[in-house]
């Protein structure tokens, strides 16, 4: 997801409980009580502009193109997002946020650390093809976001990592695991979705599962997964 660093911080409160989702960065759009219906309006925006952000990226896309593409007014757009920037990194929050929380299990779960390592990567793929194409606009567009933005898209990779790197280091005294060096190992096995940007196309020859399962696989691979008897 744009950011993938394995800087280690010190961890706020439990981790092992499961973390609420984070909210986007404020600084928004005039619209603040949300409802029902107002929140059907705002997907419909945000559906148009993925479109055509994916189609022909950030700066060659316009507000007036998105209006266009809705059928509306200027007024109606801006009602609900402050630019088209707040829309950019709205539709990038949401698969951010299912990337970084791939790891968030209950403190009450029993199962053996590679289980939840591997589960977690597993999460993490899915949710990037899931989100596709708006989970590849951070690979594509760096540059687009706000210093807020960049800030809270850390703190959720930091939190992810903080709870990579011990749950890796767990299986490998379980002896599940065999590698060396855990933040490499941690950002080699998650390197492998970032790099779906540059070729996942979908309708291709393999399934999204499949393409989950085959990166899920690879990734075992990199975190030294050892056969169990």
């Amino acid at each position: 997801m744009g950011i993938t660093s394995a800087t280690r911080q010190k961890p706020s409160g439990d981790q092992s409980e499961t973390t609420a989702r984070p909210h986007l960065p404020q600084g928004t759009g005039r619209q603040r009580a949300a409802t029902q219906g107002t929140d059907l309006q705002r997907e419909r925006i945000l559906q148009a502009a993925a479109q055509l952000f994916a189609a022909q990226g950030y700066a060659n896309t316009t507000m007036a193109q998105i209006v266009r593409a809705l059928g509306v007014t200027k007024p109606f757009v801006y009602y609900y997002f402050r630019d088209k920037q707040e829309i950019f990194e709205t539709l990038s929050w949401r698969p951010a946020v299912d990337c970084f929380t791939a790891l968030d299990f209950a403190a009450t779960d029993p199962r053996r650390a590679s289980e939840k390592v591997l589960e977690g990567i597993e999460r993490l793929i899915r949710a990037t093809i899931t989100h596709h194409p708006v989970a590849f606009f951070a690979y594509r567009e760096p540059q687009v976001y706000r210093p807020e933005y960049i800030a809270a898209q850390k703190k959720l990779a930091h939190h992810f990592y903080d709870l990579l790197c011990p749950l890796l280091e767990e299986a490998r005294r379980d002896g599940d695991l065999d590698f060396a060096e855990t933040k490499i190992t941690a950002l080699a096995a998650c390197s492998l979705p970032g790099f779906l940007y540059s070729w996942y196309r979908p309708g291709g020859r393999l399934s999204p599962d499949d393409v989950v399962a085959e990166l899920t696989k690879l990734a075992s691979r990199v975190i030294g997964l050892r056969a169990r008897d």
